[in-house]
């Protein structure tokens, strides 16, 4: 007889978000507004005001800042990119959750995954683009 998979415990919505290098997986469970970044509150783990301001703004757009905890798991990139990709992570678990967010969420531009990435050193020149200066002699 096969075994059956029971949930215990909060429903949890998921969704992963990207920005430049970064990756963050994003849980969204229901709680008092408290926001986690690599287990870390956000304010510690991002002490630019842009930067938490970044992360909050889906929350503040769908009215839902009081609604969910935010456990977010980040790797890659700088805090500037990881501060995206958990706002895109926010928008998408929020959508998940409720999918009459989509339009809000779509007009505030968070479900576009911004495409802009550093291009790749090349060999024979000084970056990905500047080669190496010239001179006559």
């Amino acid at each position: 007889m096969p075994r059956l998979k029971i949930a215990i415990g909060p429903i949890v919505y998921a969704a992963t978000g990207r920005r430049k290098r970064a990756v963050a997986r994003v849980r969204l469970v229901p709680g008092d507004g408290r926001i986690f970044v690599n287990r870390r509150a956000y304010e510690e783990y991002f002490p630019r005001a842009t930067q938490q301001m970044l992360v909050r703004a889906p929350l503040e757009t769908t009215r839902t800042i009081g609604k969910f905890n935010v456990h977010a798991r980040c790797d890659g990139g700088g805090t500037s990119g990881q501060a995206g990709a958990v706002r895109h992570g926010i928008a998408r678990a929020l959508r998940i959750f409720d999918e009459e967010l989509h339009l809000p969420l779509r007009k505030g531009g968070f479900l576009t995954r911004d495409p802009r990435e550093k291009e790749r050193k090349k060999y024979g020149r000084k970056r990905a683009r500047r080669g190496f200066q010239w001179t006559k002699r």
